[in-house]
């Protein structure tokens, strides 16, 4: 033991050590030399030494007067000493085992509790949706998908996003810039980006004026997905988890102190909130925001960039009904979906057809008798004629104007909504005069009820 040290070297002045080679020899109680016959004879026990090993060492020294025999007694006292500790270091190997073992299963327990967009992380039939979506983020890598989970977890602590869901950040204005409505042809919730709304200076100013707006803009954009998270995504295994997202870039601001907010978004969002994006798409996208989309390419990876879809002018509500039923986008989109519509929900199917070009469509929507037809009806980028009529199916009926033929130009109502009310079956008429040399989009829709239900 390191405790026996500073006794030994008095035992060097009385005698040289003895070479390693010779044996030795053991001494008995009263110092008479050992006897010749052979090893096996066993000699008298020496004197029981005292309970410290260092009161042994120097009774030997003292005592003896051959050295052979003291550095002998000495080397009995030596050997021993470093085998005393090995009890206790094993008891600390094992103390330590044991307290990594328990620190694992404090850390695991600890693992258990973690709750994310409010599913717990394991023991829950919707946790494998969580867990699958960071796996498919690390194409299916587990040690980079649970590093990419560890680090999402420890952001939403720092940033404090449980805290976040009930503040109050005092932006009710960016309501018009991102919202919620209606769901994809496949069930995912369809969140819509507004960035024109930005035109105004005072709402320009109010989100991007200095940091602490610009702080308190990212924080109300993250609280607005978060919410929309827990609210409207299923985790379950049959559930919908993603969502669709469209980004209207019209009349958008192109640089500006919006831009360091962006990047910074972007990067979050890709790093806490993998694969909630089913597609995300750009309409009305001028020319130079494709230039600005390539320098922002490589923030995201290959995955998120295959998602996109990008939509000129032109092009943007075709693109839009690819993806998303008629009934379902906005009226300020191109399609039929209206707030607080007395007549129509979006759960009312829109049909659409292809207006060629210099030529006439009629449409005809039977109606039968004592009732009341509804019906709503819209030409992308108008520029057409449009009238209706009501024809009884009686032979000896009359053709009852119902609305005048008049022409449309782009500027007028995006939807014109028609009624009619008839004691007699027969059809409702509309005309429509596309006299332009492009095809054109026709929606419509309609709705019959009858006479009790509308009085």
């Amino acid at each position: 033991m390191p405790s026996e040290a500073p006794d030994e070297p008095p035992a060097k002045d009385d005698a040289p050590k003895p070479p390693e080679s010779e044996a030795p020899k053991p001494a008995d109680e009263e110092g008479a030399e050992p006897p010749k016959p052979a090893p096996e004879e066993p000699a008298p026990p020496p004197p029981p030494p005292p309970p410290p090993a260092e009161e042994k060492a120097v009774e030997l020294v003292v005592v003896d007067d051959d050295g052979a025999k003291t550095v002998e007694a000495i080397e009995e006292t030596v050997v021993p000493a470093p085998a005393a500790p090995a009890p206790e270091a094993e008891e600390a190997t094992e103390t330590k085992t044991e307290t990594k073992t328990e620190a694992s299963a404090a850390a695991e327990a600890a693992e258990e509790e973690v709750r994310i967009w409010g599913v717990p992380i394991v023991g829950d039939e919707r946790s494998d949706a969580v867990l699958l979506k960071f796996l498919r983020a690390r194409d299916y890598k587990p040690a980079e998908a649970m590093a990419m989970l560890r680090s999402a977890v420890l952001w939403r602590k720092r940033f404090g996003i449980d805290a976040l869901l009930d503040a109050d950040l005092g932006l009710p204005e960016m309501d018009r810039v991102v919202f919620t409505r209606g769901a994809d042809r496949e069930g995912h919730p369809v969140c819509y980006n507004v960035y024109g709304e930005f035109q105004s200076k005072d709402l320009y100013d109010k989100a991007f004026g200095d940091d602490d707006k610009r702080d308190r803009f990212l924080k109300w954009r993250i609280q607005y997905l978060e919410r929309g998270i827990r609210s409207q995504l299923d985790f379950s295994p049959a559930g919908v988890c993603s969502m669709v997202q469209v980004t209207d870039l019209k009349n958008s601001p192109r640089l500006g102190k919006h831009r360091q907010v962006t990047r910074q978004a972007l990067t979050l969002l890709q790093d806490n909130y993998p694969e909630f994006i089913a597609k995300k798409l750009f309409i009305n996208v001028p020319w130079w925001y494709l230039a600005v989309n390539r320098m922002m390419s490589p923030f995201f990876t290959q995955r998120t960039k295959s998602k996109f879809v990008f939509a000129g002018p032109s092009k943007s509500a075709e693109t839009l009904f690819k993806y998303i039923a008629p009934e379902q986008v906005p009226v300020q989109f191109g399609g039929l979906a209206k707030e607080n519509d007395p007549d129509f929900t979006t759960a009312d199917a829109v049909a659409d057809t292809v207006l060629k070009p210099s030529s006439k469509q009629t449409i005809d929507i039977p109606v039968p008798e004592n009732s009341t037809l509804v019906w709503e009806i819209r030409v992308l980028g108008w520029e057409v004629s449009y009238g209706a009529e009501f024809v009884p199916d009686a032979e000896d009926g009359y053709t009852v104007i119902v609305q005048k033929t008049r022409k449309l130009a782009a500027s007028d109502e995006a939807v014109i909504k028609g009624t009619f009310k008839t004691g007699e079956a027969g059809k409702v008429v509309l005309i429509i005069d596309n006299p332009t040399s492009k095809k054109k989009k026709l929606l419509y829709r309609s709705k019959t009820r009858s006479s009790a239900e509308s009085t």
